[in-house]
């Protein structure tokens, strides 16, 4: 915090109903340091109990709304969480990932440098091809699928701005959201196998799955630093689906024998997904002190959630 002129600075995060979002306004509120604007799709979705943050509601594909927003609150630092997410989805529906992915970012960067704002933008590992995994933050962009594309070209229409900008990358976040929309590989394999179903998991792909908690304190740290350029900000352990699954398994007391190895050619997806992504995050621990959890805590983590959410 910036002691010299007592001045908080204010932060604003997109996308805040949704799974990241949640994370960054509950750890954005227990350190207390900003002034916390949360913005996002429609309703406030957040837990009723939270205090200590403005909510507005903010539609990214709209200019106007986000100029409005942007010009009452004047925020310090933007965090751009706020995407279409579903590979198969964006595939299916080109002009809606565009319009989310792409044209809403170009709004952010407009609204960011009318305030001289720090934009923080979190991108993905599908701007990668996966012939080359797991990457470094200087790794060549090329991605095999519509999302990739399209989150590449965010990346480049920030580096391109006036903005003072980072750009937080990561991979297969899991976690659990306050209103459960969305589930996640953990959760999946839990209650696929608690039903008694047989899982089919890819062993031929390769990820560096990230807790949510530690992408949004990934985040943070690059927020209070105004770190600027590129940050992997994932997970550290490289594992297939198929091994995320085992040891899911492994922690709930499953029955592993419920899983079973697949090759990724055997299904029928819309878009094709990289192989082998993953990141190295050396530059991310060594400049920002990031310390990712392991895949077993991340579940444990998790598994203590679910239990206080019962």
């Amino acid at each position: 915090m910036n002691t010299k002129n007592n001045h908080q600075d204010t932060i604003l995060v997109t996308g805040t109903n949704g799974l990241l979002g949640q994370k960054l306004i509950k750890r954005l509120l227990e350190k207390g340091t900003f002034k916390i604007i949360a913005t996002g799709r429609g309703d406030c979705r957040l837990p009723k109990s939270w205090q200590g943050f403005d909510y507005e509601p903010m539609d990214i594909t709209d200019e106007v709304s986000i100029e409005k927003v942007f010009a009452k609150y004047r925020p310090d630092i933007v965090i751009h969480g706020a995407a279409m997410t579903n590979v198969d989805q964006c595939e299916t529906e080109q002009e809606a990932c565009y319009a989310q992915n792409v044209s809403a970012v170009k709004n952010i960067i407009s609204a960011s440098e009318k305030v001289s704002a720090y934009l923080l933008h979190v991108s993905t590992d599908f701007i990668f091809d996966g012939e080359a995994g797991p990457y470094t933050e200087e790794a060549e962009a090329n991605p095999v699928n519509y999302y990739g594309k399209t989150k590449l070209e965010a990346e480049q229409l920030i580096q391109a701005s006036q903005l003072k900008w980072g750009i937080a990358r990561t991979v297969l976040v899991y976690g659990l959201s306050h209103d459960m929309s969305r589930s996640n590989i953990v959760l999946w394999v839990k209650n696929s196998i608690e039903e008694g179903k047989s899982l089919q998991l890819v062993d031929d792909q390769l990820r560096t799955p990230t807790l949510a908690e530690d992408l949004a304190e990934g985040c943070l740290l690059m927020a209070e630093q105004k770190a600027t350029g590129i940050f992997n900000i994932s997970g550290e352990e490289l594992l297939t689906p198929y091994e995320m699954a085992m040891q899911t398994a492994d922690y709930f007391k499953l029955d592993k024998t419920k899983i079973n190895k697949a090759d990724s050619s055997t299904f029928q997806q819309q878009a094709k997904r990289p192989l082998k992504t993953g990141f190295i995050i050396k530059k991310a621990k060594e400049q920002l002190n990031y310390q990712p959890k392991s895949f077993m805590n991340g579940i444990a983590i998790l598994a203590k959630q679910l239990n206080l959410a019962d």
